[in-house]
């Protein structure tokens, strides 16, 4: 078994449950790049945001079918934002998991411990699914943290490479799946190619009534309709579980334990090869989108490319954006904007789950009324303004306060007892 690097040892002999880890004490580099994974959580779903979820993938679905300034986003989105920001979320999050393992080891308390939090993360992140926002991430990563205490105490390298293998696994799964339906939307002659685009057709159909409730319909006409529709959704998470977001929280749990985000390794080689692994996702993720854009985005052809090939090629730009954020912590976090991105990862909750909740206001018919008319263009306006609302609100709330507003909820439902809140 690997040795295992220092992780803040100080921490945990001093967080006790009812304080917050000391300034000093916490793993800055967890905060800074959980605050930029938080803030680009949301240019990666503000699409589905604004419009049906199949839009996320299929720009066809956007006003009048697209326009080339659309498609020029998609192909951005594609290269630099989307998978790779809920990747890098999905890496913190199982550091995250195990850093708290080490310290409820410390005093005494078993895994018993971070199921009951998992537990309360999930029943959040179903109301947040049902009542706020259909692309809830929440109860995923209740799921899949789940399963990870299964592996809690696998060494290093089993965790690691374990984590490798299911991702793989699952990369290979969803291209060979989706591979012989894209070849068959382009040969429909092929037996059994009739069924699919019968299936593919099906979902297109489901679209407008999806547009009708929420452009025009009251709030109870959309939690009616997220509640008639929804739970066949959730069908689909052992599968995502599997095959990403366990994976990615192994892989997570491992680099944590090495001192990957303390610094502990050769920084002049993490950054060489995190520019490396940047550099090659982003090319191959370039010649993909471009080739998808060329065909005028057929639609499983362009689902097959979003989720297939892209799913082993966006892992080096995941784990090169995580080196390099941790590499260039110091210099970062000296500036303004390194403070304020550090204190919207530690109230990343809040922010992630506030940020639906605006979304709602903006985009619901009962309110602005904006869902589906902006194109991608206007609705990174949306996004840049709730940044800046992030980054205002966040350092001076966690200069009064001890925890986000959830974050203290979150603890409290944990241990079942009442903490302060106010510095």
């Amino acid at each position: 078994m690997a040795s295992e690097a220092p992780t803040a040892d100080m921490a945990m002999a001093e967080a006790t449950p009812d304080q917050p880890v000391r300034r000093e004490d916490r793993i800055v580099s967890l905060d800074l790049i959980r605050g930029v994974a938080v803030l680009g959580i949301l240019w990666a779903n503000i699409t589905a945001f604004g419009h049906p979820q199949m839009a996320y993938a299929w720009p066809k679905l956007l006003p009048g079918g697209g326009n080339s300034a659309d498609d020029a986003m998609w192909l951005f989105q594609y290269i630099f934002i989307d998978g790779k920001l809920r990747g890098l979320f999905t890496l913190l999050f199982g550091a995250g998991v195990y850093l708290f393992m080490e310290r409820a080891w410390s005093r005494g308390s078993s895994r018993w411990l971070q199921a009951r939090r998992l537990f309360w993360l999930g029943a959040i992140g179903l109301t947040h699914f049902f009542f706020i926002w259909y692309g809830d991430i929440l109860f995923l990563y209740a799921m899949s943290g789940l399963l990870s205490l299964m592996f809690l105490k696998r060494s290093i390298k089993t965790q690691f490479w374990l984590g490798i293998s299911l991702y793989l696994l699952g990369g290979a799964l969803f291209t060979l799946m989706l591979g012989g339906q894209a070849l068959m939307e382009a040969n429909p002659q092929i037996e059994g190619a009739k069924e699919v685009m019968a299936f593919w057709e099906e979902m297109r159909a489901g679209v407008p009534a999806k547009v009708a409730v929420y452009s025009t319909g009251s709030l109870t006409d959309i939690w009616d309709y997220a509640l008639a529709e929804y739970p066949k959704v959730l069908a689909n998470y052992p599968i995502l579980a599997i095959t990403e977001t366990l994976p990615l929280m192994l892989i997570g749990m491992a680099l944590f334990r090495w001192g990957f985000f303390e610094g502990a390794l050769d920084r002049a080689k993490t950054i060489r090869w995190s520019w490396i692994g940047i550099a090659l996702s982003a090319v191959l993720s370039f010649l993909l989108g471009l080739w998808v854009m060329d065909q005028g985005f057929p639609q499983i052809l362009t689902q097959f490319v979003f989720v297939g090939p892209s799913h082993f090629i966006r892992l080096p730009m995941i784990l090169g954006l995580a080196g390099l954020l941790t590499a260039y912590v110091p210099g970062i976090v000296a500036t303004g904007i390194g403070q304020r991105l550090v204190a919207a990862g530690r109230a990343a909750f809040t922010n992630y789950l506030g940020t639906s909740v605006v979304m709602m206001f903006i985009f619901h018919g009962w309110a602005l009324g904006l869902f589906g008319k902006l194109h991608r263009l206007e609705m990174l306006v949306v996004v840049f303004a709730a940044w800046a609302v992030m980054l205002l609100w966040s350092k001076p709330w966690l200069e009064r306060y001890r925890y986000g507003p959830l974050e203290w909820l979150w603890r409290c439902l944990t241990y079942w007892r009442l903490f302060p809140l106010k510095r």
